[in-house]
């Protein structure tokens, strides 16, 4: 194999900054079909984005002999099925996150992929931003001494959309997404926390529905311990007022703490012996864009990929643990 050939299925608004572009951009790539259910909408995004193929049936791109990997870019529920279907096409498989909408259904797509020959990776985009590399090399230069606790704060006021129980967003409905705001976003977090300091050997926690806007959890506490012994904590709430939004994680060492943001490029906040220094660290335009020259040079047998179904699986196991989904 020379090149990638690209084939999406679900071209939403992840897709038209955050990840689509990337995919044409990155050598030896290229996107050849889209696919959305409303075949307008698909036309007018391969329009958009220069692309000449387009359709609203899926099994158009699992079908198609000059495809050899496809991108899954529809809501979790979905992911599990339209993986296992590409494994089957021998196609290989970039998925969205979190994985899919339980532990089980990962483990599922990660044995198609193997009994089938093909590769998998997961839209943990984070492992490959030099802001979150930088954040990482200081853990490994044991800048701030040896690690000790992990805590993480993430407090989001309600969306416009929570409100309106006629159009409420599909991230908030566990059939869909797998649980409320949590899984969508706590996932890139704990996937995260697995790539600076290893998997996650335990994890317990309380979740409840505070405002009632809708069926899934709206606040969650956590508690969890890795491998290595480091303590981690963590509180998520998505429904308070507009003046106690929070995003900052904190982790403290023996000789000072790092402090970031998961959501947005704030400073990197590293203090040592009471001296605090700051590092400002943009992202890409195309956020998954780094991510995705890896993918493709792994396919490629160039490189090896930072993010794969094991690594991404084990994120959906801490918080199927913390939400009690699984015992």
């Amino acid at each position: 194999m020379k090149e990638v050939n690209w084939g999406i299925i679900g071209v939403g608004d992840v897709t038209e900054v955050k990840s689509g572009p990337a995919f044409n951009k990155v050598d030896n790539s290229e996107i050849l079909m889209v696919m959305r259910r409303d075949l307008a909408k698909a036309k007018d995004y391969a329009d958009r984005h220069s692309i000449q193929n387009y359709t609203n049936i899926a099994d158009d791109i699992l079908n198609n002999p000059d495809i050899n990997a496809v991108y899954i870019a529809t809501p979790p529920s979905s992911h599990a099925e339209y993986t296992i279907k590409a494994a089957k096409a021998k196609k290989h498989v970039y998925v969205e996150k979190p994985m899919a909408v339980n532990f089980d259904e990962c483990n599922q797509m990660i044995e198609a992929c193997s009994t089938n020959g093909v590769k998998l990776f997961v839209a943990y985009y984070r492992r490959e931003l030099d802001y979150f590399k930088k954040i990482k090399e200081l853990i490994n230069n044991n800048v701030i001494g040896t690690i000790k606790t992990v805590d993480i704060k993430l407090l989001i006021p309600p969306n416009k959309n929570d409100w309106d129980k006629t159009n409420l967003p599909w991230r908030v409905d566990p059939k869909i997404a797998g649980a409320g705001y949590f899984y969508d976003l706590a996932s890139h977090q704990f996937d995260l926390l697995d790539y600076l300091f290893g998997p996650i050997k335990s994890a317990t926690g309380n979740c409840t529905n505070q405002l009632k806007l809708y069926d899934a959890e709206d606040i969650v506490t956590a508690s969890y311990l890795f491998n290595s012994n480091i303590v981690g904590s963590g509180t998520w709430c998505f429904t308070v007022g507009e003046n106690e939004k929070l995003d900052r994680t904190e982790i403290i060492g023996t000789k000072g703490k790092i402090v970031f943001s998961f959501f947005e490029p704030n400073p990197i906040e590293i203090t040592v012996n009471g001296n605090l220094e700051t590092v400002s660290i943009d992202y890409p335009q195309h956020v998954q864009q780094p991510l995705i020259n890896l993918v493709v040079r792994d396919i490629l047998d160039e490189a090896e990929c930072v993010s794969k179904g094991e690594s991404a699986a084990r994120a959906n196991w801490v918080m199927d643990k913390i939400l009690n989904k699984i015992w």
